[in-house]
């Protein structure tokens, strides 16, 4: 059993938010080439999507896990799911005035809110039941995650995307205010999907507010903390964790953001029709999600981890080396071999640090500012070269992770041994 009947009614409502903000995650990829056109944008200037995004979590993690530790999970929550809703709101006026900074102003406090539901939401999940499943039931929870990811790109694609393409000569040829309008009717697509977005947060975070949600104390060994006197940073294994987790989450980006690109450049494909793939290399995303937790029932997290890293980085440099639809499908199966990561490291990276769980949850969470600079870097090797060779940067990000993986491994077998003993 992944958690026990106790804990069940709570399991089942935070994992529902895993739902949630996978939504809003991978609405992105679309939001990428949707506002490139609608507010005529490089390849570099679009990565902004993303660090405005992912840089929500930079500044909002330390606050976040500090709210959580003083208030509790459930407030962080709220907090978290009112920020969500008020940042999908202001897609409407960002939409209206056809601004690209309010545009990333509303990323940035959705984004905000989702630091505080993730350094609330992740560690919660670990303590709901025994410590012994607490990997295998984070990547379930994060599974739902997955579910989320696969039906972004697909509903994006079809009610945001217009399948239209507007060049500069066909701009240059209407009247300003026949072209400005044009480009209002394109960035108007957004609105309705985002309010509709921000009414299903603001129930969730009413059901919240209304549930008996149980404040669990992390646990120590025999009554003894063992990070008590010990500095966070000098926890070795967590400093490697949130390197590996800054790296991970920078490659996940990097593929799924530039896919649409992508595809468009390695495989002469339409922006629906990539959309379309892109939700394929995001069902594979969840499906690798539910294999691995079937798979960590008989193999470690950590062997498991290391192995999907380097399965990634051979598909890799193959998108890299190779085009056409063989690229396609090597992408889409990165997306499988990704699927495990963030979970795994999350729960292998806050392992043993006792009372420190919820400041060690937050540096993990600020982690995520990978997200923010590693596109920035490709959208700038792809405007100076093309987006297939800017795939070299996300293969470079699973150095790390790899790293990580072996380290943690390690840290397995000796407590076995020591335990044998």
């Amino acid at each position: 059993m992944l958690t026990t009947k106790k804990y069940m009614p709570a399991f089942v409502l935070i994992t529902s938010l895993f739902f949630m903000w996978g939504l809003a995650h991978n609405l992105n990829p679309i939001l990428i080439p949707h506002l490139k056109k609608a507010c005529r944008l490089t390849d570099l200037q679009s990565a902004f999507i993303d660090s405005a995004f992912f840089i929500g979590y930079f500044v909002m993690a330390l606050p976040a896990g500090f709210a959580v530790k003083k208030y509790g999970y459930k407030s962080g929550i709220i907090v978290g799911l009112l920020l969500f809703a008020l940042g999908a709101i202001l897609f409407y006026p960002a939409a209206a005035a056809r601004t690209f900074g309010l545009f990333l102003l509303a990323l940035f406090i959705i984004a905000s809110g989702l630091t505080f539901l993730e350094t609330a939401a992740n560690p919660y999940i670990t303590v709901l039941g025994s410590a012994d499943t607490a990997t295998q039931r984070l990547n379930f929870s994060q599974s739902f995650n997955g579910l989320a990811a696969t039906l972004a790109p697909l509903l994006g694609g079809i009610f945001i995307l217009s399948g239209n393409s507007i060049s500069d000569a066909q701009l240059a040829a209407m009247t300003p205010a026949d072209a400005e309008q044009l480009l209002l009717s394109e960035a108007a697509t957004v609105q309705v999907p985002y309010l509709i977005i921000a009414g299903l947060v603001l129930v969730l975070a009413f059901i919240v507010w209304r549930a008996a949600l149980p404040e669990i104390k992390e646990e120590t060994v025999e009554g003894i903390d063992p990070s008590a006197g010990v500095s966070i940073f000098k926890q070795a294994n967590l400093m490697r964790g949130v390197s590996a987790q800054f790296f991970y989450i920078g490659a996940q980006v990097c593929v799924t953001s530039f896919f649409i690109r992508f595809a468009g450049q390695a495989a002469q494909m339409d922006e629906k029709t990539a959309a379309l793939y892109l939700s394929l290399a995001l069902l594979a995303f969840m499906i690798g999600r539910f294999a691995g937790t079937f798979l960590m029932q008989y193999v470690a997290a950590s062997t498991l981890l290391v192995w999907y890293s380097i399965a990634c980085m051979v598909l890799l440099a193959l998108a890299i080396f190779v085009g056409g639809l063989v690229a396609l499908w090597a992408i889409i199966g990165v997306a499988f071999f990704q699927s495990i990561m963030f979970p795994t490291i999350f729960s292998l990276g806050i392992a043993g640090l006792g009372s420190q769980t919820k400041l060690g949850s937050s540096l993990l969470i600020m982690a995520i500012a990978g997200g923010a600079l590693l596109p920035v870097i490709m959208g700038y090797i792809s405007d100076l070269y093309t987006i297939q060779h800017a795939y070299i940067v996300p293969l470079l990000c699973f150095i790390p992770v790899v790293w990580f993986a072996y380290k943690a491994r390690q840290i397995t077998l000796d407590s076995k041994l020591a335990v044998s003993h």
